[in-house]
Parts: C-alpha cells; structure tokens; sequence
C-alpha cells in the first residue's frame, strides 16, 4: 500500500461529523466566555462610575458578577475536556475505524458509556438553551439605553426638554432603590452612551450571546451524532451476536454430519 493509499484510508476514518461539532463547540464557548468576562467587567465599571457611586450599595452585584466570571472559567475549562472527549468518542465509534480494525467488537460498557453522553449531552443542552435566554438579558437592557440615547438625538427630541429622557437601571432590579444616583438624564446619559465601556459591553454582550446559540446548535449537533452511534453500537453488537450464534450452529453441524459419517463408515 502506497503513501497515497494510506493517507486515504486514514482520513477515511475521521469522523467529519463530530469535528465539525467541536470546533464550532469550541468557538461557541469561547465567544460566551471571552466576550461575557470582559462585558461584565465594562457593566461593573459603568455602574460604579454613573449610577451607582456608593460602594455599599451595590458590593453584592459586584459579588455576584465575580461569582460569574469564575464560573465561565469552569465552563471553559469543562467544556475544552467535554469537547475533546466527544470527539474521541466519535473517532472509537466512527465505522470507518471499524472497518479498519476488524476484530473490533461492542462490549456493553462501551454502549452504557454512549448512552451516558448521550444523556448528559441533552441536559447539557437543555441548560445552554436556558444560558442563552439568560445571555440575551443583558443585550436587552443595553439596547433599551442604546435606543433612548438615539432618540434624544432625533427631532422630536429637540423639541421637548431632553432632561425628561431618563433611563433608570434600578426598575431592572440591579441595584436597590436606595442607590445613588440610580438613573441618568439628559446629556449624562448621552456622555454615558458615547463611553468606550458602553460601547464595547454592548456589543461584547452580543457577541457573547450568539456564542450560546453556536454551542447551544454544536450540542445539537453532538446530540445528533452521539445517538446515531449508539444505534451503529447496539446494532454491531446484535450483529456480532448472531454471528456468534450461526458459527456455534455450524460447528454443531459439522460435528453432527462428522459423527454420522463416522457412524456410516463403521457399518460399511
């Protein structure tokens, strides 16, 4: 077998599916975690500087936020394994690896180990779909100020006292009621939208947000994947089952016809 023959035959058994699901897994996550870390670190700093400037009065939002960003280090670092795991796992069940290893057979424990991922696999993509509404909360409260700061600058604004346009973060429930300032009007709030950290949290929000929809369709994906090779694993497994049974009836055929012909001999 040449070189060619065998590059071939080698990439035969990448299972494409599974590698596709994890590179787009991994910049899913990524996406969330990157962009989400640095996008609460730009909420915190616009908080503090305008709406909320007594520490005390928003310590357990910041709590809260810290609590967040050592939580997407956990999910990066959980799903770099996950990711790596699942594509392993495709490759062992691929059925061109099979058809490389003949004497490859399914044990039980391999189908329960499938049957886990395949388990955990959908309860990990049911909680992406509830991180992705959570994701879009934030998107939602940007944009809101984002859209009052455009309309001061249309003419319907100009027309009325611009000092009435607010946008108070403490009906979100943010911070408390007690904080102060707790709402910005008027040209602070527009000072307030044409800041770097306003800008760049907004749009890392986004980011960050369509990062959990690409993992929330790479588990998908993964789902699909992880139960069409369980049904390829229960299936060999029956296979090789039934040709365990027919090559037993054989052998007790050709002891049978073996004994008779012995039998037929002696009497002859």
């Amino acid at each position: 077998m040449g070189c060619f023959e065998c590059c071939i035959k080698c990439l035969g058994g990448v299972p494409y599916a599974s590698l596709v699901a994890t590179i787009l897994c991994f910049s899913g996550v990524a996406l969330f975690c990157g962009c989400g870390h640095v996008a609460l670190t730009g909420t915190v700093t616009i908080l503090e500087t305008h709406f909320s400037k007594v520490t005390t009065d928003h310590a357990m939002l910041t709590d809260v936020i810290q609590l967040m960003q050592y939580v997407i280090y956990g999910i990066a670092s959980f799903f770099f394994l996950y990711g790596i795991i699942l594509l392993a796992e495709g490759f062992y069940t691929t059925s061109a690896v099979k058809e490389l290893h003949s004497e490859f057979k399914t044990t039980i424990c391999g189908r329960c180990i499938s049957g886990m991922f395949v388990f955990l696999t959908y309860i990990l993509g049911v909680a992406w779909l509830g991180v992705f509404g959570f994701s879009a909360v934030p998107v939602f409260l940007f944009y809101n100020m984002w859209s009052t700061c455009a309309t001061m600058k249309t003419t319907m604004a100009n027309l009325t006292n611009i000092d009435t346009i607010c946008v108070d973060v403490r009906q979100y429930g943010i911070i408390p009621w007690n904080a102060t300032p707790g709402k910005a009007c008027g040209s602070t709030l527009g000072d307030i939208c044409n800041t770097s950290e306003f800008y760049l949290s907004y749009h890392l929000y986004i980011v960050a947000c369509a990062g959990a929809g690409a993992t929330v369709i790479a588990l998908i994906h993964f789902l699909m994947i992880l139960s069409a090779n369980w049904a390829y694993l229960k299936d060999a497994s029956q296979m090789h089952a039934y040709q365990d049974i027919k090559m037993k009836e054989e052998r007790e055929l050709q002891d049978i016809t073996s004994r008779s012909k012995e039998c037929l001999n002696s009497y002859t």
